[in-house]
């Protein structure tokens, strides 16, 4: 069923030279094909989203590959983000957003959904983003958030990478055992050295999770708590908040880093490009796999309703499941949602970074020969989730009961 109408351009771009050079992917096809890339160069790319994949070296690629008129990014937190976009301002045309908060800008026709057919790198795509896993109902997977139809052929988000957050720690203090669990987060034994992120819907799902291990929650779905749930939660961080647990609620990227390697920080949930950044400093740093699984998301293009670079944004978000950008994404400790990397990658690095094979050759940001990727291979991560990103049914309450424990 299709949420949102389609604009008639879309009719007269199928059939026309766009469609033509789009349905050669990559990013010669761009330069060979002169009339596409004459409606390109009349068009910019305005696009707002994290650090993560909002980046000056992917938009000057993009550019340089299009022949794009312009491409600008504005680096901005999703809350941040999510506001400039419903105010309806018309300062951007895309959204790189975590498919979580899709919710919040489909409810309000905010995006307009883009056909996978105008997507030829598609093709490359994992099937993480197209077959349900019994695991989970659908909406409560990445399969069940990004798509605009129940047939498959429209994408409110097309995915531009991806990953599975866990927990980082300093191993020369924290064993592995006692960080391989979400517990350790509200270990009195790491008192005032444990970190939590400042996104409730990232700490409120880490302590549903803890809960269920202690044995104080049966918890079917962390990432989309009942009332009861938020209540239990709530009144755990605060009890934990009190007594003095947490180092910091960190935020930001380099704030993290920054508190795990002057070691004032042991143990916290984190990024695993944050605890390699910390290696690459020297310092020690491992990335914990949870027995309870660890927190998957995506992040990617979305078109914003009635941008008049349309075309700009499509391009865009097919450049994303090409090589270069997947190998930038990659080196930093993340996934790329298509297959096309194994193609664009040095061998040895691929094997490294998606396969679970030992690091080849010279050291790079704290890798060295012989080490092995944390977590183990794609498929082994892949295989580890306990719940997908998702904007839960009780947000309003989970949002109120959060401001309870910032306040407490």
């Amino acid at each position: 069923m299709r949420k949102h109408p389609m604009l008639n351009r879309r009719t007269m771009l199928k059939g026309g030279a766009g469609a033509m050079a789009l349905a050669m992917g990559g990013f010669a096809p761009f330069a060979r094909q002169k009339a596409y890339a004459q409606s390109l160069a009349d068009q910019q790319l305005r696009t707002i989203g994290l650090s993560v994949t909002v980046q000056d070296r992917i938009l000057d690629s993009f550019k340089q590959e299009s022949g794009i008129g312009s491409a600008t990014g504005t680096a901005s937190t999703f809350p941040d983000a999510q506001t400039r976009i419903l105010s309806g301002a018309g300062d951007y045309d895309c959204w790189e957003v975590i498919a979580e908060r899709l919710p919040a800008v489909i409810a309000t026709n905010n995006v307009e959904p883009i056909p996978v057919s105008e997507i030829p790198n598609w093709n490359s795509i994992r099937d993480t983003f197209t077959t349900e896993n019994d695991k989970w109902e659908r909406k409560a997977q990445i399969v069940g958030q990004i798509w605009a139809d129940e047939g498959q052929t429209e994408l409110y988000m097309v995915p531009a990478v991806y990953n599975f957050d866990s927990i980082g720690y300093n191993p020369e203090v924290v064993s592995e055992e006692e960080a391989n669990s979400w517990t350790a987060l509200f270990d009195e034994k790491w008192k005032g050295r444990s970190g939590l992120n400042v996104d409730p819907l990232i700490a409120f799902g880490q302590a549903i999770i803890a809960l269920n291990t202690l044995g104080e929650l049966e918890s079917q779905n962390p990432g989309n708590p009942t009332v009861a749930e938020i209540d239990e939660a709530t009144a755990f961080l605060i009890s934990k908040k009190r007594d003095g647990q947490f180092r910091a609620l960190w935020g930001d990227f380099g704030e993290l880093v920054n508190l795990m390697a002057s070691g004032e920080m042991v143990v916290s949930d984190a990024w695993q490009p944050a605890v390699m950044a910390v290696k690459a400093q020297g310092r020690p740093a491992k990335y914990a796999t949870p027995k309870e699984g660890t927190r998957g998301w995506t992040i990617g293009p979305s078109l914003i309703a009635g941008s008049p670079n349309r075309e700009a944004v499509i391009a865009y978000a097919n450049y994303w499941l090409s090589g270069p950008p997947a190998i930038a994404v990659t080196e930093q400790g993340y996934y790329s949602p298509s297959t096309n990397i194994k193609n664009a990658m040095d061998p040895d690095k691929y094997a490294f970074w998606y396969e679970g094979q030992p690091w080849v050759g010279e050291s790079e940001r704290g890798i060295n020969e012989g080490d092995l990727r944390d977590g183990g291979s794609l498929e082994e991560r892949s295989a580890n989730v306990a719940y997908w990103h998702q904007w839960p049914d009780e947000y309003d309450y989970l949002i109120q009961r959060w401001d309870e424990f910032l306040n407490a």
